[in-house]
């Protein structure tokens, strides 16, 4: 399974701190283990897969795109539930 990151998935990613990113890591490790474990979107979103965990006890939303016949997940966008899909549907 290949996986990609967007641009704004990374700069988010960059600013975490170490012990957030060992969250995200095991995160991003059971999403590849079963891409269809996120709710899957409708309507803007549609094809968007949000994945809900917490990192250092605040809920954290993760968005990827799954294609199976590429055996492909693309990580769109990552961060709190505040604003998160309004500024998904602008990427």
């Amino acid at each position: 399974m290949q996986s990609f990151q967007t641009t704004s998935f990374k700069k988010v990613v960059k600013r975490l701190h170490p012990n957030q990113k060992m969250e995200l890591d095991a995160a991003v490790r059971t999403i590849i283990k079963n891409p269809l474990i996120g709710i899957e979107k409708i309507g803007d979103l549609s094809g968007v897969r949000v994945h809900k965990f917490h990192i250092c006890n605040q809920l954290t939303l993760l968005a990827y795109k799954y294609a199976p016949t590429a055996f492909s997940i693309t990580f769109l966008a990552l961060g709190a539930h505040e604003n998160f899909y309004r500024d998904l549907k602008r990427t």
